[in-house]
């Protein structure tokens, strides 16, 4: 029985115990966290895509016809079955291509080159990013999507390695901004999100209550001179009647009188600035 009386003790003693709660406490600084929303893989901020395929007239001869002559004599109903609006997509897709290859192209016939798979990549990418948008549920076509993007940056990667100056040029004509992955991949976690707040809070409160600090100095500013100005006239006074040598100069004073003056100018120019602005 003595040796139940401690355990029943100190039982006891745990069970009066406030407890006290340590993790994840409430804060009483009114910070508001919101994840940031994930941006998905194919959409043009992380593809890279500064730009989308310009408007193509829909009236624009298919790849291949646009300089035929037996049209240029041709009806207009039989025009309109080699146009564009009037055709399946794919003819619009390689007519972009072709225009796009011909900017990048090294001579008139060269469609193998890094420069030109560069353009017809990004065509293909530009295309489909724009059917995703009208078709976000389309699971086969984001897969090729994201295949292509893929393969895109890896050519990218390759160029950027062996010939840094077409690199970059290729980038300029294509409009692209190349976005290597990270080194280290890193989670966004709320309570490092809510510590980085805290510190921004932390830092802008400090600053508020130095910058109130500053201009309740300022406002003493002047009252400390014109009493400073006195009592050093004062005191060069008593030290001339008394005899004993003299520690105060006139042109001291006579300095503490014009930063006086230059205040007092700051002072009412700000004054009258203020008023125009809330006119």
């Amino acid at each position: 029985m003595n040796q139940i009386t401690p355990i029943l003790r100190t039982s006891a003693n745990i069970v009066n115990r406030q407890v006290v709660r340590q993790y994840a406490f409430k804060s009483d600084l009114k910070i508001k966290w919101v994840r940031p929303e994930k941006i998905s893989c194919i959409r043009p901020e992380k593809s890279g895509d500064c730009s989308k395929l310009p408007a193509v007239n829909s009236k624009e001869l298919m790849l291949g016809f646009n300089k035929s002559k037996e049209l240029e004599t041709a009806d207009d109903t039989v025009k309109s079955l080699f146009e564009l609006g009037n055709n399946p997509n794919f003819h619009t897709s390689r007519y972009y291509s072709d225009q796009l290859i011909k900017e990048v192209q090294r001579h008139q016939l060269d469609y193998g080159s890094m420069e030109a798979k560069l353009a017809g990549m990004t065509v293909f990418i530009r295309r489909y990013q724009q059917y995703m948008e009208e078709h976000p549920r389309d699971k086969k076509r984001k897969v090729m999507l994201k295949e292509m993007i893929e393969k895109r940056k890896k050519f990218l990667k390759y160029l950027r390695r062996w010939d840094y100056r077409r690199f970059e040029w290729i980038l300029e004509k294509l409009d692209l901004v190349y976005k290597p992955p990270p080194a280290e991949f890193h989670w966004i976690t709320r309570k490092e999100s809510l510590q980085k707040l805290t510190d921004i809070h932390c830092e802008n409160l400090k600053q508020q209550k130095l910058a109130e600090y500053r201009k309740t100095l300022e406002e003493q500013q002047i009252p400390f001179l014109e009493d400073a100005i006195k009592k050093m006239q004062f005191v060069r006074q008593e030290q001339l009647d008394l005899r004993i040598p003299v520690t105060i100069t006139e042109e001291d004073i006579a300095e503490h009188k014009n930063k006086l003056i230059e205040l007092k100018q700051f002072r009412d120019e700000t004054k009258a600035a203020i008023k125009t602005t809330n006119i």
